[in-house]
């Protein structure tokens, strides 16, 4: 996904249905476009100093992996 399908994705709920609160959304759009750069300054970083691609790539993706949700079970529990 490129900077500018950012826009364009669709941020989908615990029950798989799109965000549809502007705010929210908004929030969203602003956190991938921070994260986005932050991860492009330490990969070039990383790579000028000598590190490989794939081994930056593989970091990021370990990093991911091993995010844990602020919900016990994965999901928040249903508003009444």
């Amino acid at each position: 996904m490129t900077a500018a399908d950012a826009g364009a994705f669709a941020w989908v709920d615990h029950e798989g249905n799109p965000v549809s609160c502007v705010e929210k959304v908004q929030i969203l759009r602003e956190n991938d476009a921070e994260l986005r750069q932050a991860l492009q300054d330490a990969f070039e970083d990383g790579v000028l100093m000598g590190v490989t691609p794939q081994a930056m790539l593989q970091t990021f993706q370990a990093m991911l992996s091993d995010l844990k949700s602020p919900f016990q079970g994965g999901v928040p529990e249903k508003e009444s």
